[in-house]
């Protein structure tokens, strides 16, 4: 006997699943029944099926990458009042969205009272650089400081500074809502000078920075470090009242200072 010839497209279910490319299963047949209908050129046909392959690995690294992240919450420009917030241009954040300030390795500094904002927005410009592939880490300066005292801890506080350089971009909030000590102060002072011209940085905080000198506990540190964040740097200082009082019902606007300097091209 002769044996059956094999249909055509029979071994595509087969070679589609070592290629890992379940996508492109997925939607082969109604593809296919269209090209055929629609005559398309077998360079429309291939096109149409692997950009729902890449679409899709696309949005799975982003998630992937967002859940790395450990943000605290999801937040996102869509859910943000611009209106209730003056101090946050419209404009200039959605020119930040654009990200081109990360290829520059240049960072974002956000200041204002509490419950304006600052981590909102730094949150949803971390996940845009999520969504267009940069690897990003999230932690509060107690966090990072935790992290880093415990490298250094183990002797490996290089190897954890290095570690960081894998990050486009780390965020480093809440800076000021609690003093750090002298040594404190030094290691987030490495992982900021860390990172300059080699990774973007974005820093939020409720005391300006005249006021850092203080919150670090060393006026020496504070400069340097101030010093490398603003010299490539976009810097948003928030006002009005807080998200979370506004709620509550009442008028109480925590006071805060603006940064006092001018952002570095």
């Amino acid at each position: 006997m002769t044996k059956a010839k094999t249909a055509v497209g029979e071994r595509l279910p087969y070679l589609l699943s070592k290629m890992k490319a379940p996508r492109v299963l997925e939607r082969l047949e109604a593809t296919a029944t269209r090209a055929r209908e629609e005559q398309w050129p077998y360079e429309q046909f291939l096109e149409t099926l692997l950009e729902a392959e890449v679409f899709a690995r696309d949005a799975s690294g982003a998630r992937q990458r967002i859940r790395h992240a450990a943000f605290p919450a999801r937040k996102t420009f869509e859910d943000f009042d611009f209106t209730a917030q003056p101090g946050a241009e419209k404009p200039l954040i959605l020119h930040l969205a654009q990200l081109a300030w990360i290829t520059e390795h240049a960072n974002v500094c956000f200041f204002g009272p509490p419950g304006t904002g600052k981590t909102h927005l730094a949150i949803a410009l971390s996940i845009k650089a999520c969504q267009a592939g940069h690897r990003v880490a999230f932690a509060t300066a107690q966090q990072w400081v935790d992290r880093l005292e415990q490298a250094q801890h183990r002797n490996a506080l290089d190897d954890e500074l290095r570690r960081t350089e894998r990050y486009a971009l780390i965020v480093i909030d809440e800076i000021g809502y609690l003093p750090l000590e002298r040594q404190a102060a030094n290691l987030l002072f490495s992982l900021v000078s860390r990172r300059y011209e080699r990774g973007s940085v974005i820093v939020t905080s409720n005391r300006g920075f005249e006021a850092w000198g203080e919150i670090l506990g060393d006026a020496m540190v504070a400069a340097a470090l101030i010093d490398r964040l603003i010299h490539h740097a976009h810097m948003v200082a928030l006002k009005g009242k807080s998200y979370r009082l506004r709620d509550r019902g009442t008028g109480v606007t925590p006071a805060v200072q603006a940064p006092g300097l001018r952002p570095s091209a």
